[in-house]
């Protein structure tokens, strides 16, 4: 297990700059996860970790030791590529051991190290195939069984799961889950998945155009977002934005009226100790906030109801063609088609400047 510390780290590849100075600390035995959308940065701030990119400028260490310009076999790091890379005429025992004797790692080492990692990931049966005879999810084990022997300070995982089906994917993320637990160790992820996110990590670090836009625990990202990209980066289905403007003030929040809405208006609390551009604002309300008990009720128009059996979603629009997203668990709420009214609490809703996108 290890710390890791960036200290305002940039990469840039000719003129073009990919990463603008980022800040960030990963504590010992945590599990972070890079999210963001593909060009964001994300897999490029991985491989400056592991050594495959060089720093442009600014400082990389690991366990208070500036690596920044070390070879990657110096970094005790190992990382899992979305490619499972395995060697196609060795057994799975070999593909394992390969790095270690490589090393001239004692043979008796190299052989509990193999079968501590087995038996961790389930490969005890499958030790002697060559990995044509393997399905997917079973070759990615093996991939990270690879790095699992190495004793490694901070594992890396570059989109491991991209290659899988939905079904496999759903059961990669529970291994790997269950893997962090039982060696508790340091390890960075990297997805454009906010489901994995989600449900992996103990911190996500939210990137836009190389740079953090927020970092935090899940939970903490999805109730009380900085900005108006987070908000809508984090949940699925994305959360609403509403066009609205402000139109007084109050000891602890904002008057705002809506756009497209006849005059509807609503007091928000204010959640940060900004000041408004101008008075133009977005409004957000995520799909599963809006409850038939709402105070705020609103006109719209539904476009499509899309049942999938435990819950449904009404796809519906304002006056002003504002597209809205609305989650029903009971479909007699909606009509299928024609106008309805919808409804959310105040309390729920986020507020952000618009010129800005920065929650209010």
């Amino acid at each position: 297990m290890a710390h890791l510390k960036l200290d305002n780290v940039h990469k840039s590849f000719g003129d073009t700059k990919v990463i603008h100075g980022v800040d960030l600390d990963v504590e010992d035995g945590e599990f972070t996860v890079f999210v963001g959308p593909s060009g964001c940065g994300k897999s490029t701030l991985l491989r400056m970790i592991a050594g495959l990119e060089a720093v442009t400028s600014g400082s990389l260490s690991i366990d208070h030791v500036d690596v920044t310009n070390a070879d990657p076999s110096d970094r005790g790091v190992a990382m899992v590529f979305q490619s499972y890379a395995l060697y196609p005429h060795m057994s799975v025992y070999d593909n394992m051991a390969f790095a270690l004797k490589m090393n001239r790692i004692d043979t008796a080492e190299v052989d509990k190290r193999v079968r501590q990692a087995a038996d961790i990931l389930g490969l005890n049966e499958l030790l002697t195939r060559k990995p044509k005879a393997l399905s997917g999810g079973q070759r990615q084990r093996v991939a990270i069984g690879r790095s699992i022997v190495r004793k490694p300070k901070i594992f890396l995982f570059d989109e491991p799961l991209s290659n899988l089906d939905a079904e496999l994917r759903v059961q990669m993320r529970l291994e790997i889950a269950k893997l962090h637990r039982d060696l508790g160790a340091t390890m960075i992820y990297v997805t454009h998945d906010q489901v994995e996110a989600m449900t992996l990590a103990t911190r996500i670090v939210i990137l836009r155009n190389g740079l953090i836009a927020q970092v935090g625990p899940p939970k903490t990202l999805y109730e009380d977002s900085d900005n108006m990209f987070v908000g809508g980066f984090i949940g699925s289905p994305r959360m609403n934005f509403l066009r609205g403007q402000i139109t007084g003030e109050t000891k602890t929040g904002f008057k705002v009226t809506l756009d497209g809405f006849d005059g509807t208006s609503l007091t928000l609390a204010r959640a940060r100790d900004r000041k408004p551009e101008s008075e133009k604002v977005m409004v957000g309300v995520r799909p599963e906030h809006f409850l038939p008990t709402g105070k705020i009720k609103l006109a719209v128009n539904v476009d499509l109801i899309e049942d999938l059996g435990g819950t449904s979603f009404a796809y519906v629009s304002a006056a002003d063609g504002t597209a809205i997203t609305v989650e029903v668990r009971d479909n007699t709420n909606i009509p299928a088609s024609g106008e309805a009214h919808i409804a959310f609490e105040p309390g729920n809703a986020f507020l952000f400047d618009r010129a800005s996108e920065l929650r209010l």
